[in-house]
């Protein structure tokens, strides 16, 4: 075995498990990407994965495999620089361990992340909004379930996997209603819900039953919906409202979307940006300034209360006819 194999199964039990407490989102994506990047070096080397070394990982290899990830695998630019930050996150454990392969380690950690055109987040109006919610079948118990779920979802801006994990321990709707979730970066937040959302999830769980334990959303077999099974709800339901709301139907809407909309709805509704970063679990509030750039409404309100500059319509004319005529020399 070589001596890059014991540093990456100690990188993951020593510094992501025992040190940093890593999620298992984050195990699971620093897990897929190093069985692809081994597949990758065993191909192009033609050494087997338990015996390739640092050396074999050089800048040029790990370049060709951000290279192979979007030219072959498809991947988009964003799921390219998590690669490299998980990669670069295992050299940094590596350069302690291996300082005989300074010169390489410090080659791959100064490969840089790609840059990428950000877009104007997508999110639903007033009217799509009451569409979606009016699109799940109220005469069947998935179709309350899955109302009770969105309604929650566009009010509190809750992520997909915080939508899933939740348990019925975690609503509270007596006074000071909310709910709470533990979030990205393992961070407990509490978000407060509105009367309309109260009323639903009262009536959910009376229907649901209030027993201590359990998911507040579960499939048809009692256990925790997926983020696959999530998202197709959503889906389903955003194609139905679609026939009585025609705007949804150039929209993919998925649980993201929904997080954007509750986040657009608080800031038209004038609520500070650090309170919607506290809102949405945010780590950084320059986070939440994506928000500010996807609302035109907020940019014409700042022009209506600017003075617009006087500028008089219309070509120069000179003042003098010798002017005029060698101003059209």
């Amino acid at each position: 075995m070589s001596a890059l194999a014991p540093t990456l199964e100690a990188f993951f039990t020593d510094r992501l498990l025992r040190e940093r407490e890593a999620s298992p989102n984050t195990i699971a994506a620093y897990r897929d990407c190093f069985r692809l990047l081994l597949r990758f070096a065993a191909e192009r080397t033609g050494i087997e994965p338990h015996r390739l070394e640092v050396s074999d990982l050089d800048a040029g290899l790990v370049a060709a495999f951000l290279d192979h990830l979007e030219s072959e695998r498809g991947c988009g630019a964003r799921t390219r620089n998590a690669r490299l930050a998980a990669i670069r996150s295992l050299y940094r454990y590596a350069a302690l361990r291996h300082p005989e392969h300074a010169a390489t380690i410090a080659r791959v950690l100064a490969i840089p992340p790609k840059r990428f055109e950000r877009g104007l987040v997508t999110f639903l109006t007033e009217e799509e909004i009451e569409a979606l919610l009016a699109a799940p079948d109220r005469s069947s118990r998935a179709g309350r379930r899955d109302r009770a779920l969105l309604i929650l979802a566009a009010q509190t801006g809750l992520r997909a996997a915080e939508l899933t994990g939740l348990r019925i321990q975690d609503i509270e709707l007596g006074r000071g209603a909310h709910v709470s979730c533990v979030g990205k970066g393992r961070k407990q937040r509490i978000t407060p819900l509105t009367e309309p959302t109260t009323a639903v999830l009262r009536a959910w769980l009376e229907e649901r039953g209030r027993e201590a334990e359990g998911p507040l959303f579960p499939t048809r077999t009692g256990g925790p919906m997926s983020r696959d099974a999530l998202e197709r709800r959503i889906a389903k339901h955003t194609a139905a409202a679609a026939e009585r709301c025609p705007s949804l139907g150039g929209k993919k809407v998925t649980a993201h979307v929904l997080r954007h909309t509750a986040a657009m709805r608080l800031l038209q509704a004038g609520v500070d940006t650090s309170v919607i970063a506290l809102w949405l679990g945010h780590e950084q509030v320059e986070t939440t300034q994506v928000y500010l750039r996807a609302d035109l409404r907020i940019k014409e309100r700042a022009l209506a209360r600017t003075t617009p500059p006087s500028a008089n319509p219309g070509r120069y004319r000179p003042p003098d006819a010798l002017l005029a005529f060698l101003e059209a020399l």
